[in-house]
């Protein structure tokens, strides 16, 4: 019974975005370019669920992003699919069947990983052709995943633990206790950084065995995570604000508003981008004050934010689409 409540937060997080989402954006505001995935006409590399073709374009659910030098990579959890758009023109470079509601990705430098969220596992993907190569069974409602390097580590929402898998052979080397409701997750060179969406904290691992360094407060309903190689930075999804953390000891810098729902985050080398799940747009933000310095109107109820060396993508949970722009220096 308590798995299942658990789920069910899950499924109303993204409903409550796609219902702040259907009010739309402000006319000022600047629209990012944006591509659809819907029309995808590439056969799915296994059995394509067969609601797809017809389902209303929202129900594909484009959630998480991973880019592999060449293509961005779209989790698309309500067809239980990925889908390869090609970073430089934009075109679609193939559909493949996953597992059951994929919802994070992660590239080790030779592969693409999938978390499916109610397969209860994680998927390595050949990125030439979408190959399965490894189906790793994993904690309960895997929903977060990183690389360090060596190892993908994975955020299983339902068991309160994160997994560590070796990504050259999927060998689950160890599973760690965290908080309440793991989800995003971050590397930071040394520690996993883990969110804890229901206890509202986030967990420091060290990387080499798991142990945990500290738990500390991070807002309300910590999401997305990402280091800008200073900084821990958590966006509060209750909060409608991305909280600065010192790696140190886990010391609040700074609370700073973003938009409406923020979900996921990433950094680009100079600045981060941060979804704004209830407001249709991104956030881009100075990492040093913590000031917005614009904000782009994108798809309905923006998920996931990747940067691939020139351009920012975004996974627009509620129209079947990614949007994307030149980093603007």
């Amino acid at each position: 019974m308590a798995m299942k409540r658990k789920r069910i937060i899950g499924k109303g997080i993204c409903f409550a975005c796609l219902a702040l989402a259907a009010l739309g954006l402000s006319a000022a505001t600047v629209k990012l370019n944006e591509i659809r995935l819907v029309d995808d006409s590439t056969t799915l590399s296994a059995a394509s669920p067969e609601a797809a073709a017809s389902a209303p374009k929202f129900t594909h659910g484009p959630a998480a992003l991973a880019f592999d030098g060449t293509y961005i990579w779209v989790a698309r959890q309500f067809s239980n699919s990925v889908t390869r758009v090609k970073a430089s023109n934009g075109t679609k470079g193939g559909t493949f069947a996953v597992g059951e509601r994929p919802v994070a990705l992660a590239f080790d430098k030779s592969n693409v990983w999938v978390a499916n969220f109610l397969s209860d596992n994680v998927m390595k993907l050949r990125t030439s052709d979408g190959s399965v190569l490894a189906t790793v069974p994993v904690g309960s409602g895997p929903s977060g995943l990183a690389f360090d390097g060596t190892y993908i580590w994975v955020a299983n929402r339902n068991s309160n633990t994160v997994s560590k898998v070796r990504s050259r052979d999927g060998l689950v080397v160890g599973t760690f206790a965290v908080g309440a409701s793991p989800l995003g997750l971050a590397f930071d060179g040394a520690h996993i950084w883990v969110a804890n969406n229901i206890d509202n904290t986030i967990t420091k691992l060290r990387a080499s065995d798991g142990a945990v360094l500290g738990t500390y407060p991070a807002g309300l309903g910590p999401f997305g995570v990402a280091f800008d190689g200073a900084s821990i930075w958590v966006t509060n999804f209750f909060y409608v604000t991305v909280i600065k953390i010192r790696p140190l000891d886990g010391a609040v810098l700074g609370t700073f508003k973003v938009g409406e729902c923020p979900t996921g985050i990433t950094f680009d080398g100079s600045t981060l981008w941060i979804a704004n799940s209830g407001a249709n747009t991104v956030s881009r933000i100075a990492p040093g004050t913590g000031s917005v310095l614009a904000t782009f109107g994108t798809g309905k109820a923006p998920f996931g934010v990747a940067f691939d060396g020139a351009n920012i993508w975004v996974a627009n949970l509620g129209s079947d689409s990614v949007s994307t722009t030149t980093a603007i220096q």
